[in-house]
């Protein structure tokens, strides 16, 4: 975050009239399917393959190379998000301003997971996986925008929600194909043709935004730098809805990248059975998760507040890490999994609605939704890095490594849960 005071931005004039509180025809299950497919493309390596193909390639140093691989890929996601989402607010295409990130990110990125797939070094991983992270982080950053574009506030929570959805099912479709593919190619190349396919789809029925008038600011190095930062201190809502995001992504998506060591090393499974296992947690998440995300979006538009929801879904994943910390057994993991399903759906789709109604200015929404995302992105990031260390501790003092891994990511996503509160614009 900026703690550098700026200049109050100037008045801007949205570049269409306000957005109806009721989407456009055929938009919402198309940037629902968008979402899906970028989703699978990057939750697939993430969740499951990442880890087992790191392992064919480096088994004695797998632990590592995971945290290396993910830990710089997640940090080129961290600034293509904000960067494209402002290079899309700007764009002047015919085509409109998301459509050409949306499928240009998408088959960018798509060519990067096939070239993962037939890799035989960590490092062609490792760069592929960079490219892979910033060219689906762009038609991301793109994808989310269009929520602005296309919906008033009022109306956010139900699309979020859908949206959402795309989350779980993109984790269970990554654990199917896990199950399906023993070759390390199909893992990787099945995900990356679905989400090529989804983002032309979603391009064909947007009626996108054409910008008929060139941006009064330029854009040099200040502004390029200014795609990745904020002021917290002048818009404080923002910078706190940053932070809850941030620990509680840190307990969801970064925490979960080494459920298979867990299950191969704590509990002894083979390869073949940590991904039948792998699949089974999934799809109880995935329940639990396309039941609580639309049914948050729903109720918190309804109800007309955000934070409690922010909480108690937070509160929920606490509770399902520690469980899982502690499972004593494959059954008991499938629930904590479950769990952490039910909070995790209504914690990402009401806190993307409460992300859309704290923006500094909505002439930047794609640059401030990207920004936003990188608290989606930057635990991705540090939870890989830090895992070796925290991994090492735990095994150090007897607790066991895993065991001190998901307790750490309970306390990380409590503390997101609680913070929520230092929110003042948004009930």
């Amino acid at each position: 975050m900026s703690t550098t005071p700026t200049s109050a931005p100037e008045p801007v004039v949205p570049l269409q009239p306000d957005a109806p509180a009721q989407a456009p025809r055929g938009y919402v299950p198309g940037v629902s399917l968008a979402a899906f497919g970028v989703y699978f493309a990057l939750f697939t390596p993430v969740m499951v393959a990442m880890a087992f193909k790191i392992q064919h390639i480096d088994p004695d140093g797998a632990v590592g190379s995971l945290g290396l691989v993910l830990g710089a890929g997640a940090a080129f996601a961290l600034f293509a998000n904000p960067l494209f989402g402002r290079l899309s607010d700007r764009s002047m295409s015919r085509l409109g301003k998301r459509r050409p990130f949306i499928v240009g990110g998408a088959l960018l990125g798509s060519l990067a997971l096939v070239t993962i797939g037939a890799a035989q070094s960590v490092a062609v991983v490792l760069v592929a996986w960079c490219v892979a992270q910033g060219a689906y982080n762009a038609a991301l950053s793109a994808i989310i925008a269009t929520l602005h574009d296309q919906v008033a506030p009022a109306g956010r929570g139900k699309a979020s929600g859908l949206i959402g959805v795309g989350t779980p099912l993109s984790i269970l479709a990554g654990s199917l194909v896990a199950n399906t593919f023993a070759s390390d190619f199909w893992r990787f190349a099945v995900p990356a043709a679905v989400a090529v396919a989804l983002a032309v789809v979603f391009a064909l029925v947007l009626d996108d935004v054409v910008r008929t008038e060139r941006p009064v600011e330029s854009f040099g190095p200040k502004e390029f730098f200014g795609s990745f930062v904020f002021n917290p201190r002048r818009n404080p809502d923002f910078g706190w809805t940053w932070l809850t995001k941030f620990l509680v992504m840190f307990g969801y998506a970064g925490i979960a990248t080494y459920l298979p060591y867990y299950l191969t090393t704590d509990f002894g499974l083979t390869e073949d059975a940590a991904t039948g296992v792998i699949l089974a947690a999934n799809m109880a998440s995935t329940v639990a998760m396309v039941v609580s995300s639309p049914l948050g979006g729903l109720l918190s538009d309804k109800i007309g507040r955000r934070k409690p929801f922010v909480t108690v879904a937070g509160l929920v994943m606490v509770v399902g890490l520690l469980l899982l910390a502690f499972a004593p057994s494959i059954p008991v993991l499938v629930v904590a999994q479950a769990i952490i399903g039910l909070g995790a759906g209504s914690f990402l789709s009401v806190d993307q609605a409460l992300a859309t109604q704290v923006l500094p200015n909505p002439e930047d929404a794609a640059k401030d939704l990207g920004v936003m995302n990188m608290a989606n992105a930057l635990p991705q990031s540090i939870a890989p890095m830090m895992a070796p260390a925290v991994i090492g501790l735990g095994s150090a003092i007897g607790v066991g490594g895993y065991t001190t891994w998901y307790l750490f990511g309970g306390l990380v996503a409590l503390a997101g849960a609680v913070l929520v509160y230092r929110i003042k614009g948004v009930r």
